[in-house]
């Protein structure tokens, strides 16, 4: 893992977010990260809690790709994470997990690096999605898993969002969210088979009242969904855009 850290570090000094991702999540870190400890401390426990479900069967080292402040890194024991925003880099650190600046669809690490790549309420913040999920292809170890946290669009959390999208809320105005149909297509194209789902979060948006335990399977009233796919055997084949 030296050459990949060395090179990482270097290719991390270089890499500068759109000034859009400067402008948006440099100035709202401080509250990002303060809902973890207030208002969204028992959702984060409840997510935190079906993601262990997963933990042992998943190969080391482990990535993160939209890291933020490395709340999850740090409860979950993710080593590694990147994001664009300086300041949620700067917290992540601050919680020890090795951040650093950039973009998931950079080449950042060199080629089988990784066992797992996590990307948790990532995708939907994403410009190009499936270009991050092929860098995650190509990143990882053969049998290495992604992991992907999601708030799904046809979920009643998905739509409580995408309400406040419409209403131009700070946060989510510029997020996209995906069905469950459109995230495992995704990563069919880039390489992935899915292997496993876990549901959580049943309770009304702004009414979570008692933790819940995860379901194995997919649930569309679920408001937090978790998939894990591996890695396909064989390279990568792209041509024009298409696999």
């Amino acid at each position: 893992m030296s050459s990949t850290n060395n090179r990482t570090r270097q290719a991390a000094a270089g890499a500068k977010p759109s000034e859009g991702d400067v402008s948006q999540f440099d100035r709202l870190a401080p509250e990002y990260d303060a809902w973890f400890d207030k208002k969204g401390s028992r959702i984060f426990f409840i997510e935190v809690k079906a993601f262990q479900e997963l933990l042992p069967s998943l190969p080391k080292p482990w990535l993160e790709i939209g890291v933020g402040s490395g709340r999850f890194a740090q409860a979950l024991g993710i080593e590694t994470g990147i994001d664009p925003s300086t300041k949620l880099v700067e917290m992540a650190r601050n919680r020890g997990i090795n951040a650093f600046v950039g973009r998931g669809e950079q080449r950042l690490f060199d080629e089988e690096s990784f066992g797992t790549v996590f990307l948790i309420v990532t995708l939907c913040f994403l410009d190009a999605p499936l270009d991050v999920l092929k860098e995650a292809n190509r990143i990882l170890t053969p049998g290495g898993k992604i992991v992907l946290g999601l708030v799904l669009k046809e979920s009643p959390w998905g739509q409580f969002y995408q309400q406040k999208k419409a209403e131009g809320h700070r946060f989510y105005k510029c997020a996209t969210f995906y069905g469950c149909d459109d995230v495992v297509r995704f990563l069919v194209q880039a390489g992935f088979v899915t292997e496993r789902i876990i549901s959580t979060l049943f309770q009304k948006p702004e009414g979570v009242q008692h933790i819940e335990e995860p379901r194995d399977g997919y649930f569309p009233d679920a408001g937090f969904t978790i998939i894990m796919a591996g890695k396909r055997s064989g390279r990568l084949k792209i041509e024009n855009n298409r696999i």
